[in-house]
């Protein structure tokens, strides 16, 4: 486990998200005071355990909503994408790729490596889905608990008990889920309930019997298209309204979304929105989910990284703002207003379907904080700013700013 050196004790002249500015006092891991700041205040230099932002935009922690830690081939020898024709043919590829990688390079190890990248890159809470399937079983589930332990001073692992092959497709794997609850998963997961498992009742009966049972969250993975993947939603809204799950459940991707139009995107909206559905999105080329009416009509939309450097493309970075400049672009999202928005995703949006406590910039909350080389959010989002400073439970994980000794 990495143990942090101790944070500053006071950040001065922080531009918040809103546009003002203040000094921010911590003590012990928490903000303690927020201290606005005198327009024309001459500049302040900083003295021991003291961190000049100088106008720097202050965020709270970015959140990224969908990762898949165990997957990432980040600290092993570059791997060649390995294309394929089908999801069921790269399910296959990516098992015998994931052998090969295992050989060299741990999981635990590169998921280590992943999230310390996240980490330094201001993310501060991460949920990341972890395959629970027959040929792993619960392997890389103690690989990646074995990894969040590695990182904890440094970032909050949230874990979801994955079924990258299907639920009732492969016997065996309720059983294994179960197991995966019992064994450090917060979150049951689903895929694609009728185009893969080709069971829909089925596959939900099964998620959402287990999730009853151990008091856990639900993220299911749909890319299922059109009327189809709209009858899902909104039988997934259903059974989550019938279980009183408001607020735990999540659909990541639900691509039909970004297909459907007029009655039948309103009615599906309407059903996520009254049943406390939210819907992740990682901004990909096709078919994404119309972000800011879906937000108009109140569903908490929220973003992800998804994939990053493994087997199913090489791309991705772990850089949440990032992501929303991608999710930014794709959705049109040209206004500040829009661009405040898409932070919003990674920030605010993301903390609340994670269901983290206690989140964002004010007084008693933990200081978990990231300032960046922006005067504002919609800058932050558009400019690929660098990290000046993080802070994780006020303990510093980033310092380019040269902070004195405490």
């Amino acid at each position: 486990m990495t143990t942090l050196p101790p944070g500053p004790q006071l950040l001065l002249d922080a531009t918040l998200p809103d546009g003002s500015r203040a000094d921010l006092r911590i003590a012990d891991g928490r903000i303690a005071a927020l201290t606005p700041v005198p327009a024309g205040r001459e500049r302040v230099e900083p003295g021991a355990g003291e961190v000049a932002l100088d106008g720097a935009l202050l965020l709270p922690a970015l959140v990224d909503g969908h990762a898949h830690l165990d997957k990432t081939f980040l600290g092993a020898p570059w791997q060649p994408h390995r294309p394929t024709s089908t999801l069921r043919e790269q399910i296959a590829a990516e098992r015998a790729l994931r052998r090969e990688v295992a050989g060299r390079t741990p999981v635990a190890d590169r998921a280590e490596a992943l999230a310390r990248r996240m980490a330094a890159l201001g993310t501060g809470f991460v949920r990341s889905h972890v395959d629970v399937d027959p040929d792993t079983g619960l392997d890389h589930l103690h690989a990646v608990l074995e990894a969040r332990e590695r990182v904890r001073e440094l970032i909050d692992v949230q874990l979801v008990a994955f079924p990258q092959s299907g639920v009732v497709a492969e016997p065996g794997v309720a059983r294994l889920l179960d197991a995966a609850l019992r064994e450090g998963a917060e979150l049951i997961g689903g895929l694609d309930p009728f185009g893969f498992d080709r069971d829909a009742d089925g596959q939900l009966d099964v998620v959402f019997g287990l999730a009853e049972r151990h008091g856990a969250g639900v993220d299911i993975h749909l890319h299922d298209g059109g009327g189809a993947g709209a009858a899902q939603l909104r039988a997934i809204a259903d059974r989550t309204a019938a279980l009183g799950l408001g607020g735990k459940v999540a659909v990541s991707h639900a691509y039909c979304l970004g297909q459907l139009a007029g009655p039948e995107l309103a009615r599906t909206a309407g059903a996520l929105a009254a049943a406390g559905v939210a819907v992740m999105t990682n901004g990909p080329a096709r078919s994404m989910p119309p972000v800011k009416l879906l937000h108009e009509l109140g569903v908490l939309v929220f973003a992800g990284s998804d994939n990053i450097r493994d087997a199913w493309w090489p791309y991705g970075t772990g850089d949440m703002l990032e992501r929303t400049t991608v999710i930014g672009l794709q959705g049109e999202l040209m206004t500040d207003q829009d661009l405040a928005l898409a932070a919003e995703f990674a920030t605010g949006h993301a903390a609340r379907a994670l269901g983290v406590a206690e989140y964002g910039i004010a007084a008693g909350r933990p200081a978990n904080l990231v300032a960046v080389a922006a005067g504002s959010v919609p800058e932050a989002v558009a400019a690929h700013p660098e990290r000046l400073l993080v802070l994780h439970r006020g303990r510093t994980v980033l310092d380019r700013l040269g902070g004195p000794p405490q």
